[in-house]
């Protein structure tokens, strides 16, 4: 047995080699200079710096607040144009301004969205952006030919001559998209006696600002991509596209590329998507009275007023309130046959499932139990890289197809009255 006196001088002895060790290493850290407080001080700063990272990753991690690609139009269109954007079918979207988008709300919604099904997993049930919200919110043609073709233009400045009568520099285009600031200088004021040929040049020049700026943003957040301008050539013929439908497919591309964690910002038509949960909740009145909301609030913050304002206080027929009626034109109407419908929908490279069936109470109707989701396969997520020469409307014409026969793909649908 050993004794209680070696023990304690062996502990003595250890305490005083880490008090040296301590102290050289203190010194060693000093410098020289500053002494062993100053490796003191540098020791305390590295700390408080490691444990700062740790706090802002964490919270990084649990209250993300994605950054949206906007770029409001900026200006309003000459009188003289908005007889050629009616024409187009993009009057109503010429009446679109400045908007105030919470991101904070936006990336609590987009917590929410399940990429197989394209809804919105919410208390009340699912519930999504629809074709109706298109029509309704935006007035964009939402029946007719799909918004596609060829996404690499071999001659853009001669088409550009061709349809706004003027090119972009080489300092100003990299010639697969239109600027937006050279859009507004070129286009903003328009002289006199200007012919109808620069008239409707400068239509085409408002409405590619439209489709980049407010209803398509991608990438690309400063500027259109020049594959829609072929689509402008005859005014006549604009309308005979589904650009409803081709706004609804990139948003839901937007919204499924979110859901993945390090996603830190998101495209598409934000407002209508901000709008849709406002007029759904009928809570754009409720909200309003906490003060500060939009600033001042964080993620955690909306979570709960979703949680509280999506359950059982959701309103499913959206439209169907006096005051949101009296404003809403009948032409908006035109087409609600197919509101509901199961069917791709299709921008160029992008192809989304739009899933009618699954929420049918939005449109009034008893929901019943929907058939399994439809998936586009590998088809989800392409993009144009390294694509040039593709043809979309080529490429995806098994969905096309698909599409030109929306009208026969109408779920069945009972009228409810407990709505």
């Amino acid at each position: 047995m050993v004794p209680n006196f070696f023990v304690c001088v062996s502990e003595e002895e250890e305490r005083g080699k880490e008090k040296r060790k301590r102290k050289r290493r203190e010194e060693e850290e000093g410098g020289g200079g500053g002494g062993i407080g100053e490796g003191r001080k540098k020791r305390k700063k590295k700390r408080r710096r490691r444990r700062r990272r740790e706090r802002e990753g964490k919270k990084k991690e649990s209250y993300r607040v994605l950054r949206g690609r906007v770029n409001g139009l900026g200006y309003s269109p000459d009188a003289r144009l908005l007889p050629y954007l009616e024409l187009a079918g993009f009057g109503s979207g010429a009446l679109i301004r400045t908007f105030d988008l919470r991101y904070d709300l936006i990336s609590a919604l987009v917590e929410r969205w399940r990429p197989e099904t394209h809804t919105f997993h919410l208390p009340c049930g699912e519930c999504t952006v629809t074709l109706e919200d298109v029509a309704l919110q935006l007035g964009v043609p939402i029946d007719g030919s799909p918004v596609t073709g060829v996404s690499a233009i071999a001659e853009p400045a001669a088409l550009c001559y061709s349809l706004l009568g003027a090119s972009p520099g080489n300092d100003e285009s990299n010639l697969s998209g239109l600027k937006f600031t050279w859009l507004k200088a070129n286009f903003q004021h328009l002289p006199d006696n200007a012919t109808e040929e620069e008239l409707m040049c400068a239509a085409r020049a408002y409405i590619m600002h439209i489709i980049g700026g407010v209803l398509m943003p991608d990438a690309n957040n400063n500027r259109v991509h020049i594959m829609y301008l072929p689509l402008l050539t005859d005014l006549h013929n604009v309308r005979s596209y589904s650009w409803g439908s081709a706004v609804l497919a990139m948003l839901y591309r937007e919204l499924c590329r979110t859901t993945k964690p390090h996603t830190a910002d998101i495209g598409g038509c934000l407002i209508l998507l901000q709008s849709w949960l406002f007029i759904g909740c009928h809570s754009w009145h409720r909200w309003s009275i906490y003060p500060g909301i939009g600033r001042s609030y964080t993620v955690p913050i909306y979570r709960l007023l979703i949680e509280q304002h999506a359950g059982e206080r959701f309103i499913w027929m959206q439209y169907r309130r006096p005051e949101i009626v009296a404003v809403i034109p009948s032409s908006a109407y035109v087409h609600s046959q197919f509101w509901c419908t199961n069917a791709p929908i299709i921008n160029f490279n992008v192809v989304e499932w739009y899933h009618g069936d699954r929420v049918l109470r939005q449109f009034g109707c008893i929901q019943y139990i929907p058939d399994p989701p439809k998936e586009v396969g590998k088809v989800h997520g392409i993009n144009k890289r390294g694509k040039h020469g593709m043809h979309w409307g080529v490429v995806h014409q098994r969905y096309i197809a698909v599409w030109d026969n929306r009208m026969g793909r109408i779920p069945r649908m009972d009228m409810s009255f407990a709505l």
